[in-house]
């Protein structure tokens, strides 16, 4: 799933998928810079927690969102 976040015209991306090794779980966040920041999780929970707290950051500091997108 990708979730896109919105201020004054810069995104940030934020993304989660099971791992490339096929054990757990990933959460991408890609700046509007370009650069990319990935998290590792053993568990859903866990996973959907920090998405929760990265959200809650994004809120706080301005950004609109989420606006998400199946891929």
């Amino acid at each position: 799933m990708v979730w896109f976040y919105e201020r004054q015209g810069s995104f940030i991306r934020c993304e989660t998928r099971t791992a490339a090794n096929g054990s757990g779980f990933e959460l991408v966040v890609i700046q509007p810079d370009g650069s990319e920041q990935v998290e590792h999780f053993d568990d859903s929970a866990t996973l959907a927690k920090r998405q929760s707290e990265i959200e809650s950051h994004l809120s706080h500091d301005g950004w609109t969102g989420p606006f998400g997108r199946t891929i």
